[in-house]
């Protein structure tokens, strides 16, 4: 009768912590290689390599960089603030083309936020104030009514929120209500829905303005928001176990963990995207840095909302740099790189060592002759502006595809296409 009782005590502690997402503790040397994956990255310190999200993804994680992250973060501001600035003094005349995204500036506060710091003084309230125009401008491109679209996505509008909302800055109840609606409505939005990614923002928003107490007036909506996109990421899960995709989960989880919702389904999802985020960073699938970023809060037990109050003096191991290995085979390995969307269309086999990504195959491809590609730097590494002359236009991206019809999920950097593979370089609109 004793083991019967006790059998059903732990049954009913089950049951009661099956309501809540928790991800249990990770092995460390897995995380300790991921986090090693971020080092060659802090020794890039131009302002076009420079990666608040870096930062942001080690102080919150149980690694870090030692004396190197200081470091780090003093060039961010050097270069940040410098252009950031410039460009608010002489925002009329200034090249389009330099000026850092609102994505970029969101991610700077959280950066500045992750050290403890609150933005302030002049220059602090300057940041500020771009970042509150870029919202601005955002929330007229998406009208009154609801029938427009941001000129970035709402992907940085909601970063934009949670980056003012950390540093509890307080924004007009409009602009936080053009979120509100596009998660509200995401069956009317332009495609049917909003991608994981971009739940996921919103919700971690939502939930850094409920814990602040911000935009008290939208309060219920907000907390009905929350929910909505709790839901809307578990409705997402793959029978793998991802939320969206592989790297869509570490956001999701942000969002996700600690969260409470009634019914057993909330922790058996988390359980289960643990599973398949283990097996992915076993075999080695994470190596976009703002995906590794996302990733190591969450294997911290930590999220974006935790920069409300940070912990700057939780211990962290310190890194080491990884020993690197050099591959003793030099096999040749043929792709098949076609471009329908021009005229006359390409296609050529282009011959490449075996683990060389999508960017060394098409950087082959421009030295044969007869190819010609452009590129621009983001927070998620290089992405196609223009192939063979032809330019994205507005609301127009170069989409990467293994044929027959199957879309990348990772970059021209990150993807390392297999032997005997077609790649498709496709402008589509969005």
């Amino acid at each position: 009768m004793g083991h019967l009782g006790a059998l059903l005590f732990l049954l009913g502690s089950l049951g009661a912590l099956a309501d809540i997402c928790e991800i249990p503790e990770v092995d460390r040397k897995l995380v300790e290689r991921l986090g090693q994956r971020l080092l060659p990255w802090m020794d890039w310190l131009s302002l076009d390599h420079l990666n608040p999200s870096i930062y942001v993804g080690l102080r919150l994680s149980s690694v870090q960089a030692g004396a190197r992250e200081a470091f780090y973060l003093h060039i961010l501001k050097l270069n940040y603030q410098q252009s950031l600035l410039g460009l608010a003094i002489n925002d009329d005349n200034s090249n389009n083309k330099a000026k850092p995204s609102m994505g970029q500036l969101a991610l700077y506060l959280l950066a500045l936020r992750a050290n403890c710091e609150f933005v302030g003084g002049h220059k602090g309230d300057r940041l500020v104030s771009q970042l509150k125009r870029f919202l601005e401008d955002e929330k007229r491109a998406i009208g009154p009514h609801h029938k427009g679209h941001p000129h970035t996505s709402y992907y940085q509008y909601g970063l934009g929120i949670l980056a003012l909302c950390v540093h509890q800055k307080r924004l007009h109840d409009s602009v936080v209500g053009r979120l509100l609606y596009a998660v509200e409505h995401s069956h009317r939005l332009r495609h049917g829905h909003l991608s994981v990614d971009t739940v996921a923002m919103a919700g971690l928003a939502f939930t850094c303005l409920e814990h602040s107490n911000l935009n008290p007036n939208q309060r219920h909506r907000i907390t009905v928001a929350i929910r909505t996109a709790r839901e809307k990421i578990l409705k997402a899960q793959t029978p793998e176990g991802h939320f969206g995709n592989v790297y869509s989960t570490p956001l999701a989880l942000q969002l996700l963990m600690n969260s409470f919702m009634p019914g057993a389904k909330l922790g058996t999802a988390c359980l289960k995207a643990r599973a398949a985020l283990l097996a992915s960073m076993q075999d080695g699938a994470f190596k976009n840095v703002l995906v590794i970023s996302q990733l190591l809060p969450v294997l911290n037990g930590k999220s974006y909302v935790d920069l409300i109050s940070p912990d700057c003096g939780a211990p962290r191991v310190l890194l080491q740099p990884a020993l690197e290995t050099t591959s003793q085979t030099q096999e040749l390995i043929s792709v098949m790189l076609k471009v329908p969307s021009v005229l006359p269309p390409y296609r050529h086999p282009i011959s490449v060592s075996a683990g060389s990504s999508l960017e060394d195959v098409l950087k082959k491809a421009r030295e044969l002759a007869g190819f010609t590609y452009d590129t621009q730097n983001s927070l998620s590494g290089p992405y196609l502006t223009s192939v063979m002359g032809k330019e994205a236009g507005a609301r127009e991206f170069w989409q990467l595809l293994r044929a027959p019809d199957t879309p990348l999920l990772q970059g021209i950097a990150d993807y390392a296409p297999k032997d005997g593979e077609t790649i498709e370089l496709r402008l589509v609109s969005w």
